[in-house]
């Protein structure tokens, strides 16, 4: 969707839309996600409101705030800009921990067992 300046392709609705589903789903929709996100951010009570309510989106230093934080806000952010892609990649060291983790449970039960 074209913006009215013509020099963007995601329109700011869409944009607040997004990280607003993204931090409700992470933090679910109580005080205490408000207070959460100010301590991420530094933002103020009423900018946070705005950002949850999805009326406006954060900019700026707070947009990469959120996404030192959430991984969420980061999987939203990297989807507009069309490259979900590159979130596999910051994923893989989670997943290979995970993994690892599994790994030791399964010599556990077979160490048990014999």
């Amino acid at each position: 969707m074209f913006t009215k300046t013509g020099n963007s392709f995601l329109a700011q609705e869409q944009y607040a839309a997004e990280i607003a589903k993204a931090l409700h789903t992470e933090l679910g929709e109580t005080h205490q996600a408000t207070k959460t996100l100010m301590r991420w951010t530094n933002a103020n009570e009423r900018t946070v409101k705005n950002w949850l309510a999805g009326s406006n989106g954060p900019r700026g230093e707070h947009l990469v705030a959120l996404v030192k934080h959430s991984d969420l806000a980061l999987a939203a952010f990297l989807g507009m800009a069309g490259r979900r892609h590159a979130l596999t990649a910051s994923e893989l060291p989670t997943l290979r921990q995970k993994l690892q983790v599994a790994v030791e449970g399964i010599d556990l039960c077979l160490t048990i067992s014999e």
